[in-house]
């Protein structure tokens, strides 16, 4: 009764993109508060000293506010990346069998799966960034200059409870690896 003769990409796709379109306004609330606790961050750290690396090695002595102030630069292209595909995110419209109506853009019977692409690249430069501050995080505890918190009741292994692991980088990372994994499949699926 939806479809009235036409194709199911009609009510999918333009679902799809309402979906993509409020997920993105998710994410957006949540990078935009991140930007915000980074920056408090990054403020309230200025002048705490800790040692900067280059290949892993110790390199000259920085700050962990202008670390995070590099953490917060990062976060910060990625929401620029975010608002410029929500900007350009359209539905689909009503195309017909073989998208021969006019619409809203240009397409053929399914929205381009470039969308799909362009919305997990905003993602995967998200998670990228995160990485990258996982990392930082996982540096700054090797060096005892930071640390994560550490909960109530975790102990660092069975045979070492004195340990700090950093597990939240460490979930951090992992996510964020398949996320930029993932982004090959959309890819793929946009070129076939």
């Amino acid at each position: 009764i939806i479809h009235l003769g036409a194709t199911s990409c009609y009510v999918g796709d333009n679902t799809d993109v309402i979906i993509m379109h409020e997920a993105m306004l998710l994410i957006r609330r949540e990078l935009v508060n991140l930007l915000n606790v980074l920056a408090k961050f990054a403020v309230e750290y200025k002048d705490m000293p800790c040692l900067a690396f280059t290949h892993f090695q110790p390199a000259q002595p920085t700050t962990v506010g202008k670390r995070a102030a590099l953490w917060l630069n990062e976060f910060l292209m990625d929401f620029q990346n975010l608002e410029f595909q929500l900007s350009q995110l359209k539905l689909l419209g009503s195309k017909g069998t073989t998208g021969t109506q006019a619409s809203f853009m240009v397409s053929g019977q399914t929205y381009s799966r470039k969308i799909d692409s362009r919305v997990l690249s905003v993602l995967a430069g998200i998670a990228q960034s995160a990485h990258k501050f996982s990392n930082d995080i996982r540096l700054l505890q090797h060096m005892k200059e930071i640390e994560e918190p550490f909960e109530k009741h975790q102990i660092g292994s069975s045979a070492m409870a004195y340990k700090r692991n950093p597990m939240r980088s460490e979930r951090i990372a992992s996510l964020s690896r398949y996320i930029i994994a993932d982004i090959q499949n959309t890819a793929m699926t946009s070129g076939a």
